[in-house]
């Protein structure tokens, strides 16, 4: 099975590529730390053409809906569209025509809405990877891992802890967990049947995991899975615990939510809201080894 239609596979970057540097979810308000990325992307030897105003807002977004989406489909389409800033405010996006092209899209958490809705419309070089404003935090081999996936099309397998054994192979879906459960029923959400899918999130406590987790459950959609991985989850964990000791801890929800589907399970890949978020390709061909504990990437060809 691919999701990616012919004639939309993204080239690798090249030096002199132009980066369009955006932000259509929340406001961006530190000036440092979206310079401190720009610079990284420059010393790759990519062109900046950088359209945030540090503190435009529109109530907590970074715009009014029809700005951030002209901004999102400039007349003269970049190599490589790269977002600020994650928060909310993508999906409103998605209420307008997407008039997709051909190029690499790059962000996470809230930018999943933009990715998965992507991939659905058939298209290659949707990344799952660090934001402009978390780059310079990233460490090396996380840094070398999109620099390499954007200029060679090429990234080394990823290791988590594996939970249930099996080989699972199929096209790489990833997603902020919350994002991807607001796209559900909707028109933008991938076909899940037979992929590899990835998710992380943050700030959800462990019964919120649970209800979104029985979501993807009653729909069908995990059952379908050729093989399932979790990133990180930061955050996730209860912070006060039930007074009678009723509860269950996130490790539980996420395992008794998902041995049960006869496909591989791979733990704690370095993915999500944490610093090593490593650059994953939607749509790419992947295999899950729930022996081993990795996930390894095979470009569309």
């Amino acid at each position: 099975m691919t999701l990616i239609n012919q004639g939309t596979i993204t080239k690798p970057l090249q030096t002199g590529d132009k980066v369009l540097s955006i932000a259509v979810s929340s406001p961006v308000n530190n000036k440092e730390t979206l310079l401190q990325g720009l610079k990284i992307l420059k010393e790759w030897g990519l062109i900046i053409d950088n359209k945030v105003e540090i503190g435009r807002h529109w109530g907590y977004f970074s715009g009014e809906d029809a700005l951030r989406h002209d901004e999102l489909y400039p007349a003269k389409t970049p190599s490589l569209t790269a977002f600020a800033k994650g928060g909310w405010g993508s999906a409103r996006l998605l209420e307008y025509p997407q008039p997709w092209k051909v190029g690499w899209v790059l962000g996470y958490s809230d930018i999943s809405s933009l990715l998965l809705a992507r991939l659905k419309a058939g298209f290659d070089g949707g990344v799952h990877g660090p934001m402009i404003s978390t780059l310079a935090t990233e460490p090396k081999w996380s840094k070398e891992r999109l620099r390499s996936l954007l200029f060679d099309k090429s990234v080394p397998s990823l290791y988590g802890e594996p939970w249930v054994d099996g080989i699972g192979h199929g096209p790489l879906i990833a997603t902020n967990l919350t994002v991807g459960s607001h796209l559900l029923g909707s028109s933008h959400m991938p076909n899940l049947k037979g992929a590899i899918l990835v998710i992380e999130d943050i700030g959800e406590a462990p019964y919120r995991i649970d209800r979104m987790l029985t979501q993807w459950r009653l729909n069908g959609l995990l059952q379908n899975l050729a093989g399932l991985a979790f990133g990180t989850f930061r955050d996730c964990e209860s912070q006060q615990e039930d007074q009678d000791n009723q509860s269950f801890n996130l490790q539980e929800i996420l395992k008794e939510r998902s041995m049960d589907l006869n496909i591989p399970v791979v733990a704690n890949l370095p993915v999500g809201h944490c610093c090593g978020n490593a650059a994953l390709p939607l749509g790419w061909e992947a295999t899950l080894n729930g022996q081993q504990g990795t996930l390894s990437l095979f470009p569309c060809s």
